[in-house]
Protein backbone atom coordinates (compact mmCIF):
# COMPACT_ATOMS: atom_id res chain seq x y z
CA UNK A 1 0.00 0.00 0.00
CA UNK A 2 1.30 3.50 -0.93
CA UNK A 3 0.21 6.78 0.58
CA UNK A 4 1.40 10.28 -0.51
CA UNK A 5 1.84 12.81 1.64
CA UNK A 6 3.14 16.70 1.91
CA UNK A 7 6.38 16.56 2.06
CA UNK A 8 9.40 17.16 2.32
CA UNK A 9 10.18 14.27 4.67
CA UNK A 10 10.18 15.37 7.73
CA UNK A 11 7.58 17.42 7.66
CA UNK A 12 4.65 17.46 10.36
CA UNK A 13 2.70 15.91 7.60
CA UNK A 14 4.93 12.89 7.21
CA UNK A 15 4.77 12.38 11.15
CA UNK A 16 1.27 12.23 10.97
CA UNK A 17 1.56 9.38 7.86
CA UNK A 18 4.16 7.35 9.70
CA UNK A 19 2.03 7.08 12.72
CA UNK A 20 -1.10 6.41 10.80
CA UNK A 21 0.36 4.08 8.19
CA UNK A 22 3.31 3.06 10.05
CA UNK A 23 3.94 -0.22 7.29
CA UNK A 24 3.03 1.78 4.22
CA UNK A 25 5.74 2.80 1.46
CA UNK A 26 5.32 6.65 1.69
CA UNK A 27 5.62 9.07 -1.04
CA UNK A 28 6.04 12.61 -0.92
CA UNK A 29 5.07 15.32 -2.77
CA UNK A 30 5.59 19.52 -2.97
CA UNK A 31 2.62 20.58 -2.47
CA UNK A 32 -0.58 20.12 -1.50
CA UNK A 33 -2.24 20.02 -5.69
CA UNK A 34 0.47 17.10 -6.26
CA UNK A 35 -0.82 15.03 -3.86
CA UNK A 36 -4.21 15.06 -4.75
CA UNK A 37 -3.52 14.75 -8.29
CA UNK A 38 -1.04 11.50 -7.22
CA UNK A 39 -4.24 10.16 -5.56
CA UNK A 40 -6.65 10.97 -8.46
CA UNK A 41 -4.05 9.40 -10.94
CA UNK A 42 -3.64 6.03 -8.68
CA UNK A 43 -0.53 6.45 -7.82
CA UNK A 44 -0.99 6.35 -4.32
CA UNK A 45 -3.69 4.25 -2.24
CA UNK A 46 -4.44 7.15 0.20
CA UNK A 47 -3.56 10.77 0.40
CA UNK A 48 -3.09 12.48 3.54
CA UNK A 49 -3.26 16.55 3.42
CA UNK A 50 -3.34 18.90 6.08
CA UNK A 51 -6.77 21.16 6.04
CA UNK A 52 -6.79 22.81 9.34
CA UNK A 53 -4.47 23.90 12.09
CA UNK A 54 -6.05 25.52 15.85
CA UNK A 55 -3.56 28.51 15.48
CA UNK A 56 -3.88 29.42 11.48
CA UNK A 57 -7.08 28.31 10.30
CA UNK A 58 -8.39 26.91 7.40
CA UNK A 59 -5.82 25.32 4.74
CA UNK A 60 -7.69 27.09 1.60
CA UNK A 61 -5.29 25.15 -1.04
CA UNK A 62 -6.81 22.04 0.50
CA UNK A 63 -10.44 22.80 0.30
CA UNK A 64 -10.28 25.24 -2.25
CA UNK A 65 -9.63 21.86 -4.78
CA UNK A 66 -11.78 19.56 -3.08
CA UNK A 67 -14.66 21.86 -3.98
CA UNK A 68 -13.79 23.46 -7.18
CA UNK A 69 -11.91 20.71 -8.86
CA UNK A 70 -11.79 17.36 -7.05
CA UNK A 71 -14.82 14.54 -6.31
CA UNK A 72 -12.70 12.88 -3.78
CA UNK A 73 -13.83 12.55 0.02
CA UNK A 74 -11.98 12.21 3.20
CA UNK A 75 -12.33 9.05 4.55
CA UNK A 76 -10.43 10.17 7.77
CA UNK A 77 -8.79 12.42 10.04
CA UNK A 78 -6.03 12.65 12.15
CA UNK A 79 -5.79 15.32 14.54
CA UNK A 80 -1.69 15.87 15.49
CA UNK A 81 -0.52 18.07 18.15
CA UNK A 82 2.11 20.18 16.89
CA UNK A 83 5.29 20.43 18.96
CA UNK A 84 8.07 22.62 17.82
CA UNK A 85 11.85 21.23 18.67
CA UNK A 86 14.98 23.22 18.37
CA UNK A 87 17.31 20.59 16.70
CA UNK A 88 21.17 21.42 15.42
CA UNK A 89 23.80 19.03 14.19
CA UNK A 90 25.36 18.42 17.66
CA UNK A 91 24.28 19.43 21.49
CA UNK A 92 27.80 21.61 21.87
CA UNK A 93 27.36 24.02 18.62
CA UNK A 94 26.86 27.50 19.12
CA UNK A 95 24.04 28.86 17.41
CA UNK A 96 24.44 32.13 15.70
CA UNK A 97 21.14 31.44 13.07
CA UNK A 98 17.77 29.67 13.01
CA UNK A 99 16.31 27.97 10.05
CA UNK A 100 12.44 27.52 10.12
CA UNK A 101 9.11 28.45 8.52
CA UNK A 102 7.53 30.98 9.81
CA UNK A 103 4.55 30.05 11.80
CA UNK A 104 7.20 28.06 13.61
CA UNK A 105 9.74 30.55 13.87
CA UNK A 106 6.50 32.90 15.69
CA UNK A 107 5.59 29.96 17.73
CA UNK A 108 9.32 30.04 19.20
CA UNK A 109 9.99 33.68 19.11
CA UNK A 110 9.73 33.41 23.28
CA UNK A 111 12.32 30.71 23.62
CA UNK A 112 14.62 32.31 21.00
CA UNK A 113 14.68 35.11 22.84
CA UNK A 114 15.39 34.46 25.73
CA UNK A 115 17.76 31.42 24.92
CA UNK A 116 19.41 32.92 21.64
CA UNK A 117 18.76 37.01 21.67
CA UNK A 118 21.97 37.39 18.83
CA UNK A 119 21.58 34.68 16.60
CA UNK A 120 20.01 35.75 13.33
CA UNK A 121 17.15 34.21 12.02
CA UNK A 122 16.37 33.18 8.24
CA UNK A 123 12.80 31.68 6.90
CA UNK A 124 12.68 28.55 4.86
CA UNK A 125 9.77 26.98 2.83
CA UNK A 126 9.10 24.27 5.79
CA UNK A 127 10.74 23.27 8.69
CA UNK A 128 11.65 19.81 7.24
CA UNK A 129 13.55 21.95 4.54
CA UNK A 130 15.44 24.09 7.72
CA UNK A 131 16.21 20.59 9.53
CA UNK A 132 17.77 19.30 5.58
CA UNK A 133 19.38 22.27 5.76
CA UNK A 134 21.11 22.33 9.20
CA UNK A 135 22.03 18.51 8.12
CA UNK A 136 23.62 19.30 4.87
CA UNK A 137 25.91 22.00 6.76
CA UNK A 138 26.95 20.36 9.81
CA UNK A 139 29.82 22.35 10.54
CA UNK A 140 28.30 25.55 10.75
CA UNK A 141 26.70 27.47 13.42
CA UNK A 142 23.22 26.80 12.53
CA UNK A 143 19.77 25.26 14.08
CA UNK A 144 16.14 24.70 13.11
CA UNK A 145 13.08 23.94 14.31
CA UNK A 146 10.95 21.61 13.25
CA UNK A 147 9.01 18.79 14.69
CA UNK A 148 11.38 15.89 16.12
CA UNK A 149 10.78 13.39 13.10
CA UNK A 150 12.51 15.59 11.68
CA UNK A 151 15.69 14.97 13.97
CA UNK A 152 15.08 11.82 13.45
CA UNK A 153 15.31 11.70 9.43
CA UNK A 154 17.98 13.92 9.55
CA UNK A 155 20.56 12.82 11.95
CA UNK A 156 19.82 15.98 14.36
CA UNK A 157 20.43 16.63 18.17
CA UNK A 158 17.14 18.43 19.86
CA UNK A 159 18.84 20.74 21.90
CA UNK A 160 15.32 22.30 23.42
CA UNK A 161 12.29 20.47 23.45
CA UNK A 162 8.25 21.83 22.86
CA UNK A 163 10.02 25.54 22.26
CA UNK A 164 6.01 26.52 20.59
CA UNK A 165 4.59 29.78 23.50
CA UNK A 166 1.01 28.02 22.85
CA UNK A 167 0.54 24.71 23.83
CA UNK A 168 -2.91 24.08 22.75
CA UNK A 169 -2.01 24.14 18.99
CA UNK A 170 -3.84 21.10 16.59
CA UNK A 171 -3.96 20.41 12.57
CA UNK A 172 -6.25 18.42 11.03
CA UNK A 173 -5.14 16.17 8.19
CA UNK A 174 -7.44 14.81 5.98
CA UNK A 175 -6.76 11.12 4.70
CA UNK A 176 -8.08 10.76 0.55
CA UNK A 177 -8.98 7.17 -0.33
CA UNK A 178 -11.71 5.06 -1.57
CA UNK A 179 -12.97 3.20 1.57
CA UNK A 180 -12.13 3.86 5.53
CA UNK A 181 -8.70 2.81 5.94
CA UNK A 182 -8.24 0.63 9.63
CA UNK A 183 -5.88 2.85 11.48
CA UNK A 184 -4.59 1.56 14.89
CA UNK A 185 -5.17 4.87 16.59
CA UNK A 186 -7.65 5.95 19.11
CA UNK A 187 -11.22 7.30 17.39
CA UNK A 188 -12.47 10.50 18.94
CA UNK A 189 -15.65 10.95 16.52
CA UNK A 190 -17.22 10.70 13.21
CA UNK A 191 -18.02 13.51 11.32
CA UNK A 192 -19.29 14.92 7.71
CA UNK A 193 -17.95 17.71 5.71
CA UNK A 194 -19.98 19.51 3.24
CA UNK A 195 -19.57 22.39 0.63
CA UNK A 196 -22.91 24.14 0.84
CA UNK A 197 -24.24 26.67 -2.44
CA UNK A 198 -26.87 28.68 -1.43
CA UNK A 199 -29.21 29.93 -3.97
CA UNK A 200 -29.52 33.82 -5.30
CA UNK A 201 -33.43 33.82 -4.67
CA UNK A 202 -33.99 32.24 -1.20
CA UNK A 203 -34.59 35.04 1.48
CA UNK A 204 -32.59 34.16 4.56
CA UNK A 205 -30.78 31.23 2.70
CA UNK A 206 -28.12 30.43 5.02
CA UNK A 207 -30.22 30.71 8.10
CA UNK A 208 -32.23 27.92 6.52
CA UNK A 209 -29.08 25.90 5.66
CA UNK A 210 -28.39 25.88 9.42
CA UNK A 211 -31.69 25.74 10.56
CA UNK A 212 -32.38 22.11 9.06
CA UNK A 213 -29.60 20.80 11.11
CA UNK A 214 -30.46 22.66 14.41
CA UNK A 215 -33.63 21.83 14.70
CA UNK A 216 -32.70 18.34 14.44
CA UNK A 217 -30.05 18.32 17.01
CA UNK A 218 -27.28 18.01 15.05
CA UNK A 219 -23.94 19.87 16.57
CA UNK A 220 -22.10 21.77 13.85
CA UNK A 221 -18.59 22.20 14.61
CA UNK A 222 -17.36 24.71 12.00
CA UNK A 223 -18.81 26.93 9.26
CA UNK A 224 -16.54 28.96 7.65
CA UNK A 225 -17.41 30.95 3.91
CA UNK A 226 -14.74 30.64 0.85
CA UNK A 227 -15.25 32.35 -2.45
CA UNK A 228 -17.05 30.58 -5.32
CA UNK A 229 -14.56 31.98 -7.59
CA UNK A 230 -17.54 33.58 -9.82
CA UNK A 231 -18.18 36.98 -9.19
CA UNK A 232 -17.16 39.03 -6.40
CA UNK A 233 -19.52 38.60 -3.48
CA UNK A 234 -20.86 35.00 -3.86
CA UNK A 235 -19.64 32.10 -1.53
CA UNK A 236 -19.75 28.59 -0.65
CA UNK A 237 -20.03 27.70 2.84
CA UNK A 238 -17.92 24.66 4.57
CA UNK A 239 -19.84 23.33 7.35
CA UNK A 240 -18.38 19.86 9.65
CA UNK A 241 -21.19 18.53 11.91
CA UNK A 242 -20.79 15.61 13.98
CA UNK A 243 -22.50 12.53 12.43
CA UNK A 244 -24.02 11.29 15.51
CA UNK A 245 -27.56 9.73 14.40
CA UNK A 246 -26.86 8.78 10.61
CA UNK A 247 -30.75 9.04 9.62
CA UNK A 248 -31.22 12.40 10.91
CA UNK A 249 -28.05 13.71 8.67
CA UNK A 250 -29.31 11.67 5.87
CA UNK A 251 -33.29 13.12 6.53
CA UNK A 252 -31.00 17.10 7.09
CA UNK A 253 -29.33 16.70 3.82
CA UNK A 254 -32.67 15.87 2.06
CA UNK A 255 -34.48 19.11 3.23
CA UNK A 256 -31.26 21.18 1.99
CA UNK A 257 -32.45 19.55 -1.49
CA UNK A 258 -35.94 20.57 -1.23
CA UNK A 259 -34.50 23.87 -0.30
CA UNK A 260 -33.25 24.34 -3.30
CA UNK A 261 -29.36 24.12 -1.26
CA UNK A 262 -26.88 22.32 -3.60
CA UNK A 263 -24.56 20.81 -1.54
CA UNK A 264 -21.20 18.37 -2.21
CA UNK A 265 -19.90 16.37 1.03
CA UNK A 266 -16.37 16.55 1.36
CA UNK A 267 -15.84 13.93 3.45
CA UNK A 268 -17.73 11.20 5.54
CA UNK A 269 -14.65 9.95 8.19
CA UNK A 270 -13.92 8.94 11.57
CA UNK A 271 -11.82 11.45 13.11
CA UNK A 272 -8.10 9.54 15.38
CA UNK A 273 -6.19 11.43 17.51
CA UNK A 274 -2.71 11.02 17.57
Amino acid sequence: MSVGFLGPSGSFTHSAALKAFPQADLVSFANITDVIKAYENKQVDFAIIPVENSIEGSVHETLDYLFHQAEIRAVAELVQPIKQQLMAAASDRKIEKIFSHPQAIAQGKQYIRQHYPQAFIEMTASTAYAARFIAEHPDRPYAAIAPSVAAQEYGLTIIAQDIQEIDENFTRFWVLGHQQPQLRLETQTSKVSLALTLPDNLPGALYKALSVFAWRGIDLTKIESRPLKTVLGEYFFIVDLDKGAEDLVTFALEELTSLGISYKVLGDYAVYVI
